[in-house]
Protein backbone atom coordinates (compact mmCIF):
# COMPACT_ATOMS: atom_id res chain seq x y z
CA UNK A 1 0.00 0.00 0.00
CA UNK A 2 2.99 2.60 0.62
CA UNK A 3 4.25 1.88 -2.55
CA UNK A 4 1.13 2.80 -4.28
CA UNK A 5 1.10 6.52 -2.43
CA UNK A 6 3.15 9.31 -4.58
CA UNK A 7 6.20 10.80 -2.90
CA UNK A 8 5.00 14.30 -3.14
CA UNK A 9 1.77 13.11 -0.83
CA UNK A 10 3.49 11.42 1.79
CA UNK A 11 5.83 14.49 1.84
CA UNK A 12 2.75 16.68 3.07
CA UNK A 13 2.37 13.92 5.65
CA UNK A 14 6.06 14.65 6.73
CA UNK A 15 5.63 18.68 6.58
CA UNK A 16 2.58 18.18 8.58
CA UNK A 17 4.29 16.11 10.79
CA UNK A 18 7.22 18.51 11.32
CA UNK A 19 5.07 21.58 11.73
CA UNK A 20 3.26 19.83 14.78
CA UNK A 21 6.01 18.59 16.22
CA UNK A 22 8.09 22.35 16.17
CA UNK A 23 4.77 23.69 17.54
CA UNK A 24 4.96 20.41 20.44
CA UNK A 25 8.72 21.41 21.19
CA UNK A 26 8.32 24.78 20.63
CA UNK A 27 10.81 25.30 17.80
CA UNK A 28 14.30 24.11 19.95
CA UNK A 29 16.52 25.14 17.03
CA UNK A 30 15.68 28.84 18.19
CA UNK A 31 17.61 28.37 21.25
CA UNK A 32 20.76 26.71 19.93
CA UNK A 33 23.26 26.59 17.30
CA UNK A 34 22.74 24.01 14.75
CA UNK A 35 25.10 22.63 12.14
CA UNK A 36 23.82 20.51 9.55
CA UNK A 37 26.14 17.74 8.01
CA UNK A 38 25.02 16.40 4.41
CA UNK A 39 26.93 14.46 1.89
CA UNK A 40 26.99 11.27 0.32
CA UNK A 41 30.10 10.43 2.11
CA UNK A 42 32.07 11.50 5.10
CA UNK A 43 29.24 12.56 6.99
CA UNK A 44 29.43 10.57 10.20
CA UNK A 45 33.06 11.05 10.32
CA UNK A 46 32.98 14.92 10.14
CA UNK A 47 30.04 15.35 12.50
CA UNK A 48 32.43 12.98 15.03
CA UNK A 49 35.31 15.19 14.43
CA UNK A 50 33.46 18.62 14.59
CA UNK A 51 32.10 18.02 17.86
CA UNK A 52 35.22 16.92 19.30
CA UNK A 53 37.04 20.35 18.16
CA UNK A 54 33.76 22.32 19.59
CA UNK A 55 34.76 20.86 22.75
CA UNK A 56 38.05 21.20 22.85
CA UNK A 57 37.09 25.04 22.66
CA UNK A 58 35.13 24.65 25.26
CA UNK A 59 31.51 24.26 24.07
CA UNK A 60 28.85 21.71 24.93
CA UNK A 61 27.73 19.86 21.78
CA UNK A 62 24.99 17.20 21.07
CA UNK A 63 25.33 15.43 18.17
CA UNK A 64 22.78 12.88 16.01
CA UNK A 65 24.74 10.98 13.64
CA UNK A 66 24.46 7.43 11.66
CA UNK A 67 25.91 5.68 14.23
CA UNK A 68 25.32 7.70 17.78
CA UNK A 69 23.34 9.93 19.98
CA UNK A 70 25.22 12.61 22.16
CA UNK A 71 24.12 14.87 24.91
CA UNK A 72 27.24 16.42 26.35
CA UNK A 73 28.83 13.59 28.26
CA UNK A 74 26.13 10.99 27.82
CA UNK A 75 26.52 8.91 24.59
CA UNK A 76 24.37 5.97 23.11
CA UNK A 77 24.38 3.96 19.67
CA UNK A 78 21.57 4.63 16.99
CA UNK A 79 19.94 1.25 16.55
CA UNK A 80 17.22 3.33 14.01
CA UNK A 81 19.43 2.27 10.65
CA UNK A 82 18.19 6.02 9.97
CA UNK A 83 20.50 9.01 9.64
CA UNK A 84 18.00 11.54 10.48
CA UNK A 85 15.24 10.43 12.58
CA UNK A 86 11.34 11.49 12.41
CA UNK A 87 10.61 14.93 12.96
CA UNK A 88 8.85 14.27 16.70
CA UNK A 89 12.30 12.48 17.54
CA UNK A 90 14.17 15.08 15.90
CA UNK A 91 12.49 17.72 17.83
CA UNK A 92 12.76 16.29 20.44
CA UNK A 93 16.33 15.77 20.35
CA UNK A 94 17.14 18.91 20.02
CA UNK A 95 14.61 20.50 22.73
CA UNK A 96 16.88 17.60 25.20
CA UNK A 97 20.03 19.59 23.98
CA UNK A 98 18.60 22.85 25.00
CA UNK A 99 17.83 21.76 28.49
CA UNK A 100 21.06 20.34 28.71
CA UNK A 101 22.84 23.13 28.17
CA UNK A 102 24.08 22.29 25.11
CA UNK A 103 25.67 25.38 22.51
CA UNK A 104 25.63 23.14 20.28
CA UNK A 105 23.68 20.54 18.28
CA UNK A 106 25.64 18.88 15.04
CA UNK A 107 22.87 16.99 13.02
CA UNK A 108 23.88 14.57 10.50
CA UNK A 109 21.13 15.75 7.04
CA UNK A 110 19.98 13.05 4.86
CA UNK A 111 18.92 13.91 1.73
CA UNK A 112 15.55 12.06 2.04
CA UNK A 113 14.74 13.90 5.44
CA UNK A 114 15.56 17.48 3.00
CA UNK A 115 13.60 16.30 0.49
CA UNK A 116 10.55 14.89 2.96
CA UNK A 117 10.54 18.37 4.81
CA UNK A 118 11.69 16.23 8.26
CA UNK A 119 13.83 18.81 9.08
CA UNK A 120 11.27 21.81 8.61
CA UNK A 121 11.73 24.41 11.32
CA UNK A 122 15.43 23.60 11.76
CA UNK A 123 17.30 26.77 11.97
CA UNK A 124 20.48 25.68 10.68
CA UNK A 125 23.32 28.03 11.37
CA UNK A 126 26.18 26.12 9.55
CA UNK A 127 25.22 23.80 6.54
CA UNK A 128 28.28 21.44 5.24
CA UNK A 129 28.45 19.61 2.36
CA UNK A 130 30.92 17.06 1.71
CA UNK A 131 30.43 15.59 -1.57
CA UNK A 132 27.51 14.53 -3.64
CA UNK A 133 28.02 11.14 -5.43
CA UNK A 134 26.08 8.29 -6.79
CA UNK A 135 23.81 7.11 -4.03
CA UNK A 136 19.94 6.79 -3.50
CA UNK A 137 18.80 7.01 -7.18
CA UNK A 138 16.03 4.44 -6.01
CA UNK A 139 14.49 7.31 -4.61
CA UNK A 140 15.45 10.60 -6.27
CA UNK A 141 15.87 8.89 -9.83
CA UNK A 142 17.99 11.46 -11.20
CA UNK A 143 21.73 13.23 -10.18
CA UNK A 144 20.40 16.24 -10.11
CA UNK A 145 17.32 15.92 -8.00
CA UNK A 146 19.20 14.23 -5.37
CA UNK A 147 21.58 17.47 -5.46
CA UNK A 148 18.62 19.58 -5.44
CA UNK A 149 17.36 17.51 -2.53
CA UNK A 150 20.70 18.42 -0.96
CA UNK A 151 20.96 22.39 -1.74
CA UNK A 152 18.39 22.89 0.42
CA UNK A 153 20.12 22.77 3.58
CA UNK A 154 21.82 25.61 2.34
CA UNK A 155 19.06 28.14 1.17
CA UNK A 156 18.99 29.48 4.84
CA UNK A 157 21.53 28.60 6.38
CA UNK A 158 23.92 31.13 8.22
CA UNK A 159 27.36 30.02 6.70
CA UNK A 160 27.72 27.95 4.46
CA UNK A 161 30.92 24.91 4.02
CA UNK A 162 31.68 23.76 0.98
CA UNK A 163 34.07 20.96 -0.27
CA UNK A 164 35.80 22.64 -3.57
CA UNK A 165 37.33 18.93 -4.56
CA UNK A 166 33.35 17.89 -5.43
CA UNK A 167 31.88 18.27 -8.30
CA UNK A 168 30.37 21.34 -9.22
CA UNK A 169 30.74 23.19 -6.22
CA UNK A 170 29.54 25.99 -7.18
CA UNK A 171 26.05 24.79 -6.85
CA UNK A 172 26.42 25.18 -3.16
CA UNK A 173 27.73 28.75 -2.93
CA UNK A 174 25.55 30.64 -5.04
CA UNK A 175 23.09 31.44 -1.48
CA UNK A 176 23.18 34.81 0.46
CA UNK A 177 24.42 33.37 3.34
CA UNK A 178 26.10 35.84 5.49
CA UNK A 179 29.54 33.64 5.83
CA UNK A 180 30.97 31.13 3.19
CA UNK A 181 33.98 28.93 4.13
CA UNK A 182 35.63 26.42 1.54
CA UNK A 183 37.69 23.59 1.48
CA UNK A 184 40.37 21.37 -0.29
CA UNK A 185 42.88 19.28 -0.68
CA UNK A 186 43.83 20.36 -4.26
CA UNK A 187 42.49 24.15 -4.90
CA UNK A 188 44.63 27.16 -2.82
CA UNK A 189 41.97 29.12 -3.21
CA UNK A 190 40.38 27.48 -0.25
CA UNK A 191 39.79 29.23 2.73
CA UNK A 192 40.88 25.97 4.94
CA UNK A 193 43.87 24.57 2.43
CA UNK A 194 45.59 21.14 3.22
CA UNK A 195 49.37 21.76 2.14
CA UNK A 196 52.25 18.48 3.06
CA UNK A 197 49.68 15.74 3.09
CA UNK A 198 51.69 12.55 4.45
CA UNK A 199 49.51 9.70 4.41
CA UNK A 200 50.57 6.64 6.52
CA UNK A 201 49.31 3.11 6.75
CA UNK A 202 46.74 3.63 10.04
CA UNK A 203 47.52 7.98 10.12
CA UNK A 204 48.06 11.10 8.37
CA UNK A 205 49.68 14.45 8.93
CA UNK A 206 48.92 17.58 6.71
CA UNK A 207 48.82 21.85 7.55
CA UNK A 208 46.51 24.04 7.15
CA UNK A 209 48.15 28.33 7.44
CA UNK A 210 51.67 25.88 8.76
CA UNK A 211 49.68 24.37 12.34
CA UNK A 212 50.95 20.75 11.89
CA UNK A 213 47.73 18.47 12.24
CA UNK A 214 47.80 14.68 13.23
CA UNK A 215 45.09 12.22 12.35
CA UNK A 216 44.76 8.45 13.57
CA UNK A 217 43.48 7.40 10.42
CA UNK A 218 44.41 6.75 7.26
CA UNK A 219 42.94 8.31 3.75
CA UNK A 220 42.98 11.16 2.23
CA UNK A 221 39.30 11.18 2.73
CA UNK A 222 39.53 11.28 5.78
CA UNK A 223 41.77 14.50 5.88
CA UNK A 224 39.11 16.00 3.48
CA UNK A 225 36.66 15.38 6.17
CA UNK A 226 39.26 16.65 9.09
CA UNK A 227 39.01 20.07 6.97
CA UNK A 228 35.30 20.22 6.17
CA UNK A 229 35.00 20.17 10.41
CA UNK A 230 38.20 22.29 10.44
CA UNK A 231 36.22 25.00 8.23
CA UNK A 232 33.17 24.50 10.61
CA UNK A 233 35.11 25.39 13.72
CA UNK A 234 36.76 28.72 12.44
CA UNK A 235 33.62 29.93 11.02
CA UNK A 236 32.58 29.41 14.82
CA UNK A 237 35.68 31.10 15.82
CA UNK A 238 37.36 27.87 17.21
CA UNK A 239 41.47 28.62 16.94
CA UNK A 240 43.43 26.23 14.86
CA UNK A 241 45.21 25.01 18.19
CA UNK A 242 42.11 23.76 18.94
CA UNK A 243 41.26 22.09 16.54
CA UNK A 244 44.71 20.62 16.01
CA UNK A 245 44.33 18.98 19.80
CA UNK A 246 40.92 18.06 19.22
CA UNK A 247 41.75 16.31 15.47
CA UNK A 248 45.06 14.26 17.39
CA UNK A 249 42.59 12.71 20.23
CA UNK A 250 40.51 11.37 18.32
CA UNK A 251 41.29 7.53 18.24
CA UNK A 252 39.11 6.45 14.88
CA UNK A 253 35.49 6.37 13.93
CA UNK A 254 33.44 3.14 14.83
CA UNK A 255 32.49 1.05 11.20
CA UNK A 256 35.20 3.19 9.33
CA UNK A 257 37.70 1.98 8.52
CA UNK A 258 37.80 0.40 11.78
CA UNK A 259 40.29 -2.70 12.12
CA UNK A 260 39.94 -5.55 14.27
CA UNK A 261 42.65 -7.00 16.88
CA UNK A 262 43.21 -10.67 16.02
CA UNK A 263 45.81 -13.24 16.55
CA UNK A 264 46.21 -15.14 13.46
CA UNK A 265 48.00 -11.68 11.76
CA UNK A 266 45.24 -10.10 9.46
CA UNK A 267 44.53 -7.11 8.62
CA UNK A 268 41.12 -7.33 9.28
CA UNK A 269 39.41 -3.89 8.35
CA UNK A 270 35.31 -2.81 9.17
CA UNK A 271 33.65 -0.01 6.51
CA UNK A 272 30.76 1.21 6.08
CA UNK A 273 31.23 1.88 2.33
CA UNK A 274 27.90 1.20 0.59
CA UNK A 275 28.36 3.50 -2.65
CA UNK A 276 30.76 3.00 -5.44
CA UNK A 277 32.96 6.06 -4.67
CA UNK A 278 33.56 5.05 -0.79
CA UNK A 279 34.28 1.31 -1.69
CA UNK A 280 36.91 2.98 -4.57
CA UNK A 281 38.19 5.42 -2.49
CA UNK A 282 39.00 2.62 0.11
CA UNK A 283 40.30 0.05 -2.18
CA UNK A 284 42.26 2.76 -3.43
CA UNK A 285 43.84 3.97 -0.23
CA UNK A 286 44.56 -0.14 1.02
CA UNK A 287 46.62 -0.63 -2.04
CA UNK A 288 48.52 2.57 -1.39
CA UNK A 289 49.35 0.78 2.03
CA UNK A 290 49.11 -2.70 0.62
CA UNK A 291 53.23 -2.22 -0.18
CA UNK A 292 53.99 -5.98 0.53
CA UNK A 293 51.21 -6.94 -2.00
CA UNK A 294 49.51 -8.83 0.73
CA UNK A 295 46.17 -10.55 -0.71
CA UNK A 296 42.73 -8.95 -0.17
CA UNK A 297 39.95 -10.46 0.62
CA UNK A 298 36.94 -9.07 0.18
CA UNK A 299 33.25 -9.64 1.93
CA UNK A 300 30.15 -7.65 0.48
CA UNK A 301 27.04 -6.97 -0.30
CA UNK A 302 24.05 -4.14 -1.21
CA UNK A 303 21.29 -2.70 0.22
CA UNK A 304 17.49 -3.88 -0.31
CA UNK A 305 15.17 -1.54 -1.93
CA UNK A 306 17.80 0.93 -2.55
CA UNK A 307 19.39 2.10 -6.01
CA UNK A 308 19.89 -1.53 -7.79
CA UNK A 309 21.92 0.13 -10.86
CA UNK A 310 25.00 0.47 -8.28
CA UNK A 311 25.02 -2.71 -7.47
CA UNK A 312 26.94 -4.39 -10.57
CA UNK A 313 28.95 -0.98 -10.39
CA UNK A 314 30.24 -1.78 -6.70
CA UNK A 315 30.93 -5.87 -7.72
CA UNK A 316 32.85 -4.42 -10.61
CA UNK A 317 35.27 -2.16 -8.30
CA UNK A 318 35.64 -4.74 -5.27
CA UNK A 319 36.56 -7.29 -8.13
CA UNK A 320 38.86 -4.97 -9.63
CA UNK A 321 40.87 -4.46 -6.74
CA UNK A 322 40.77 -8.02 -4.18
CA UNK A 323 42.54 -11.14 -4.69
CA UNK A 324 39.09 -12.90 -3.32
CA UNK A 325 35.92 -11.80 -3.91
CA UNK A 326 32.60 -13.11 -1.38
CA UNK A 327 28.65 -11.56 -2.38
CA UNK A 328 26.84 -11.80 0.61
CA UNK A 329 23.25 -10.34 2.30
CA UNK A 330 23.51 -7.04 3.85
CA UNK A 331 20.45 -5.38 4.31
CA UNK A 332 17.69 -6.99 1.97
CA UNK A 333 14.70 -5.14 3.62
CA UNK A 334 11.86 -6.90 1.79
CA UNK A 335 13.89 -8.02 -1.46
CA UNK A 336 15.37 -11.23 -2.34
CA UNK A 337 18.25 -11.28 -0.77
CA UNK A 338 19.89 -13.85 -3.30
CA UNK A 339 18.45 -11.50 -6.12
CA UNK A 340 20.67 -8.68 -4.85
CA UNK A 341 23.94 -11.02 -4.85
CA UNK A 342 22.92 -11.88 -7.91
CA UNK A 343 23.06 -8.34 -9.26
CA UNK A 344 26.06 -7.46 -7.60
CA UNK A 345 27.56 -10.77 -8.68
CA UNK A 346 26.94 -9.36 -12.09
CA UNK A 347 29.68 -7.33 -12.29
CA UNK A 348 32.34 -8.80 -10.82
CA UNK A 349 35.12 -9.40 -13.39
CA UNK A 350 38.24 -11.51 -13.64
CA UNK A 351 37.07 -14.29 -11.22
CA UNK A 352 36.23 -17.77 -11.28
CA UNK A 353 33.23 -19.21 -8.97
CA UNK A 354 34.08 -21.09 -6.14
CA UNK A 355 37.93 -20.62 -6.93
CA UNK A 356 38.41 -16.84 -6.02
CA UNK A 357 34.73 -15.23 -5.84
CA UNK A 358 32.34 -16.96 -3.79
CA UNK A 359 28.20 -16.01 -3.40
CA UNK A 360 27.16 -16.71 0.18
CA UNK A 361 23.76 -15.73 1.36
CA UNK A 362 24.42 -16.68 5.17
CA UNK A 363 26.79 -13.09 6.19
CA UNK A 364 28.20 -15.28 9.13
CA UNK A 365 29.01 -17.68 6.84
CA UNK A 366 31.04 -15.67 4.20
CA UNK A 367 32.58 -13.64 7.18
CA UNK A 368 33.86 -17.08 7.97
CA UNK A 369 35.00 -18.31 4.48
CA UNK A 370 36.80 -15.25 4.40
CA UNK A 371 38.82 -15.86 7.81
CA UNK A 372 39.42 -19.54 6.89
CA UNK A 373 41.21 -18.78 3.87
CA UNK A 374 43.15 -15.94 5.33
CA UNK A 375 46.79 -16.36 5.28
CA UNK A 376 48.74 -13.68 8.10
CA UNK A 377 49.62 -10.96 6.63
CA UNK A 378 46.76 -11.02 4.44
CA UNK A 379 44.00 -7.94 4.66
CA UNK A 380 40.41 -9.18 5.36
CA UNK A 381 37.86 -6.46 4.14
CA UNK A 382 33.94 -6.28 5.45
CA UNK A 383 32.40 -3.64 3.77
CA UNK A 384 28.58 -2.33 3.84
CA UNK A 385 27.26 -2.29 7.56
CA UNK A 386 30.21 -0.68 9.55
CA UNK A 387 29.16 -0.31 13.33
CA UNK A 388 25.21 -0.78 12.83
CA UNK A 389 23.64 -3.08 15.22
CA UNK A 390 20.94 -4.34 13.55
CA UNK A 391 20.43 -5.85 9.86
CA UNK A 392 17.00 -5.16 7.95
CA UNK A 393 15.51 -8.72 6.77
CA UNK A 394 11.71 -7.66 5.57
CA UNK A 395 10.09 -5.76 8.53
CA UNK A 396 12.17 -7.14 11.11
CA UNK A 397 14.89 -5.99 12.78
CA UNK A 398 17.50 -8.46 13.28
CA UNK A 399 20.30 -8.15 15.73
CA UNK A 400 23.78 -7.90 14.04
CA UNK A 401 27.32 -6.32 14.26
CA UNK A 402 30.10 -7.00 11.96
CA UNK A 403 32.72 -6.24 14.64
CA UNK A 404 30.72 -8.95 17.05
CA UNK A 405 30.63 -11.37 14.07
CA UNK A 406 34.26 -11.33 13.49
CA UNK A 407 35.53 -11.96 16.62
CA UNK A 408 33.50 -14.79 17.15
CA UNK A 409 34.34 -15.91 13.92
CA UNK A 410 37.98 -15.82 14.67
CA UNK A 411 37.37 -18.01 17.75
CA UNK A 412 36.84 -20.88 15.53
CA UNK A 413 39.55 -20.42 13.12
CA UNK A 414 42.67 -19.55 15.81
Amino acid sequence: MKKLIPQSIKNIYHLFQAVLANLIYGFPSKNIKVIGVTGTNGKTTTCQMTVRILEEAGYKAAMASTINFKLGDKEWVNTTKFTTLSPFAVQKFLKQAVEAGCDYAVLETSSHSLDQYRVWGIDYKVAVITNVTREHLDYHKTMERYRQAKLKLFKKAGTSVVNLDMEKPEDFLQYENKKKKTYSLKDKRADIFARNIHLENSNSTFEIDNQKFYLNLAGDFNVENALAAVAVGTAESVNLDDCVKALADIKGVPGRMEKVPNRKGLDIIIDYAVTPDSLEKLYALLEDINSQKARIIAVFGSCGERDRGKRPIMGEIVSRHADFVIVTNEDPYGEDPMQIIEEVAGGVKGKKENENFWKILDRRAAIGKALQIAKPGDFVVVTGKGAEETMAVGDQRIPWNDKKVILEELEKVE
